[in-house]
């Protein structure tokens, strides 16, 4: 199990490496330049570097795990990347179902694929499925989500790069916020943190804030007006 310094997660899982960028929340990919460091390392499921490339003996890895962790799954890619083939998706969701006791977090920017194949897939109940949106320009990508059949919806507003005035947050269970860090890294308006926590706030929805960023992000810390904001959806699951 690889342990994870992502504040919302306890831990990832890689049955894919490697992505391509498709938006401009990407052009600072934070998995595309560890990818490289792990190549250069000598590590073989980055032999690739960040081209994707499937890593099937890591499909059933999480069954090994046997204490209940927070899974993010792909960290290091997008599990609905266009070249990932339908039928491997679905082994990766037939892992998730049969670790019932984990908690799986999956995350994608590409909202339409989700859409598509969500009628073919099995959604168990410990599977969160989530969006990325950076600005308002890929808020579609949230109506792609909601029709999903995942019994569990939620956001991850990272990098937030402008404002989100308007959220449709009805049907969605939690709200991840943060900043861009790095190299490079662009900066966030407080305004559109807050901006956003006071939707949640409005509509009892959670709300995470992981970092403000910049290229020192301890430096900056992630309290937003004095304090940490950790909330978590408290749903039940079997």
């Amino acid at each position: 199990m690889a342990k994870s310094s992502i504040e919302w997660t306890e831990a990832t899982w890689n049955p894919l490496t490697g992505c391509n960028k498709i938006s401009p929340g990407c052009k600072h990919c934070y998995a595309e330049r560890m990818a490289e460091r792990l190549k250069l390392m000598g590590q073989q499921n980055y032999r690739n570097g960040f081209e994707l490339t499937l890593q099937p003996h890591m499909l059933e890895r999480p069954l090994q795990w046997k204490k209940p962790q927070t899974i993010f799954v792909n960290s290091m890619s997008d599990l609905f990347h266009r070249d990932v083939p339908a039928d491997y998706i679905q082994r990766v969701f037939s892992t998730m179902r049969k670790a019932h006791w984990h908690r799986f977090q999956v995350l994608t920017k590409r909202g339409e694929r989700l859409e598509e194949l969500s009628p073919e897939i099995d959604w168990p109940p410990n599977v969160w499925m989530g969006v990325s949106v950076e600005n308002l320009k890929y808020t579609p990508r949230i109506e792609n989500l909601k029709s999903s059949d995942a019994q569990v919806k939620f956001l991850s507003l990272e990098p937030l790069l402008g404002p989100l005035p308007e959220l449709e947050l009805n049907g969605i269970d939690w709200v991840i916020v943060g900043g861009e860090s790095g190299p490079g890294a662009r900066p966030m308006e407080p305004s559109w943190v807050r901006g956003i926590r006071d939707q949640c706030q409005r509509l009892a929805v959670p709300f995470f804030f992981k970092q403000w960023g910049g290229v020192n992000k301890k430096a900056t810390g992630r309290e937003l007006d004095g304090r940490t904001w950790d909330q978590m959806p408290e749903l039940e699951e079997a």
